[in-house]
């Protein structure tokens, strides 16, 4: 009974001080600056990569299909962490417009399953995709999800505690996007070296990488703790559905066209953002 009424006491407790007075807290025209840090977590693979020769004459044998979906083939993203910013103008008491920025974080992306053209075993080459001394076949994308969101903030602006919810859109794209040089060799080697052949242009072929740009909806969870009339603390939960369609294009020496391979990766990021808030 004892350890009972302790814990109701200390709930309690917790209870007023999350409850308690803090005087000046957000309210109508108040602004507020966020910086901390943003752990970005991915979920999923893609669907099968679907390869189409392109431009080059290239002699398909036996009349196969220039257009082929390799099955078991995917792709997937990494996890990451960087540095965020938010910046919130309160129009109301509750209803606040919040911008989202910050570092943009670095991705890696990993392969899985083979590459493999129709037609006789090995006639026209194939590329693995899951080699673990290939991969992460891209080890670099930096992305950038500039995002606007309006949040709601719950109870009045005197509670030291305040809950809030958001909706919002962001635009989001991809640079510096770099592709494993032991991936673009083997690429080179095997799928690129057949496909040059069979166009009749000699030299050697190169790979490169790239990812579509893309809108998407923003849902935004968490809270801010006041510590006083300028310094709190901010705790939330973002989820992002984002879609992108990943290609990974073959090139001959003159620049020619040889190949392309696309997939739509959906990460479809959770990001949680624990950061100190300042308000003016």
């Amino acid at each position: 009974m004892n350890t009972l009424r302790l814990t109701l006491s200390i709930l309690l407790a917790s209870l007023a001080v999350l409850a308690a007075p803090a005087a000046h807290a957000q309210k109508k025209g108040d602004n507020v600056v966020s910086a901390g840090w943003f752990n970005i977590q991915t979920h999923g693979q893609s669907g099968p990569l679907t390869t189409t020769l392109l431009d080059a004459p290239i002699n398909y044998p036996l009349g196969l299909p220039t257009t082929f979906t390799a099955p078991g083939s995917s792709l997937s993203s990494s996890n990451a962490n960087t540095v965020g910013l938010t910046f919130s103008h309160f129009f109301t008491d509750h209803i606040a417009l919040t911008a989202v920025g910050g570092i943009p974080p670095e991705f890696k992306i990993y392969g899985h399953g083979e590459l493999i053209p129709p037609g006789p075993a090995g006639a026209l080459g194939h590329q693995s995709l899951g080699d673990p001394s290939l991969n992460p076949i891209i080890t670099k994308a930096r992305q950038w999800s500039p995002a606007a969101m309006v949040q709601y903030h719950f109870l009045e602006p005197g509670t030291r505690f305040r809950p809030f919810v958001g909706l919002g859109v962001s635009y989001n794209f991809f640079t510096n996007i770099t592709v494993n040089p032991a991936f673009a060799d083997s690429v080179n080697n095997n799928l690129g070296a057949i496909l040059a052949a069979g166009a009749g242009i000699p030299g050697p072929t190169s790979v490169s990488a790239d990812a579509s740009s893309s809108w998407a909806p923003v849902f935004n969870l968490g809270g801010t703790y006041n510590f006083d009339d300028h310094w709190g603390v901010t705790a939330a939960v973002t989820y992002i559905p984002l879609k992108s369609t990943s290609t990974m294009t073959i090139k001959a020496a003159n620049g020619t066209t040889l190949s392309t391979s696309k997939t739509t990766l959906e990460p479809n990021p959770v990001i949680f953002f624990l950061a100190a808030s300042y308000k003016f």
